[in-house]
């Protein structure tokens, strides 16, 4: 049996007489920006997500549920809408963001999936729910009342949740210029 000395056990550490000590030496001092870097963009994606536009809805006879939107608040944003999707997550939805309040009908043009529409006032109380949409109807749908925005989601959410006219909407962290 061959014993080694004791300086000779590690010998890529610089300290035990290895020839690769200031390469590891000069390798690490390049890893540790990338890590760092790493570190940094992980945080960011975690903080990121508390970060996403939200629409609070408060019914009258329940607990406040949240929905993660995108927002819809330009001619073509709005235009395109849900269109094409073939997949909503649960707590996601859309927003669509008007300039001024009135009667936004809408139509299922090209909707794969079928959806609630929650049309909520300039105040935040919801003016009508539009329940389980026809996917690719082109019928009008509206909420015969003033609309200032009009929140899609999944069909079926509306009635899960107990969202009812009259019910309050919040919104945070949602930078669209046009909400009251």
């Amino acid at each position: 049996m061959r014993v080694r000395p004791a300086r000779q056990r590690f010998p890529h550490r610089p300290e035990a007489g290895g020839t690769n000590g200031a390469f590891d030496r000069t390798r690490r001092r390049r890893l540790q920006p990338s890590v760092l870097a790493l570190l940094l963009s992980l945080l960011a994606a975690v903080a990121g997500c508390d970060r996403a536009p939200t629409v609070v809805l408060q019914p009258k006879n329940g607990p406040a549920t949240s929905v993660r939107v995108e927002i819809a608040d330009t001619p073509d944003s709005q235009s395109l809408g849900l269109m094409y999707r073939t997949h909503l997550d649960l707590d996601r939805g859309m927003l669509f963001v008007f300039e001024h309040e009135g009667d936004h009908p809408f139509w299922m043009k090209n909707t794969a999936i079928s959806l609630d529409m929650i049309f909520i006032a300039s105040d935040g109380r919801v003016t009508a729910v539009h329940p389980n949409t026809t996917p690719f109807s082109l019928a009008p749908v509206g909420a015969g009342a003033l609309s200032r925005t009009v929140l899609e989601v999944n069909a079926g959410f509306a009635a899960k949740h107990g969202i009812a006219a009259g019910d309050h909407v919040t919104y945070r962290r949602i930078a669209s210029t046009k909400l009251p």
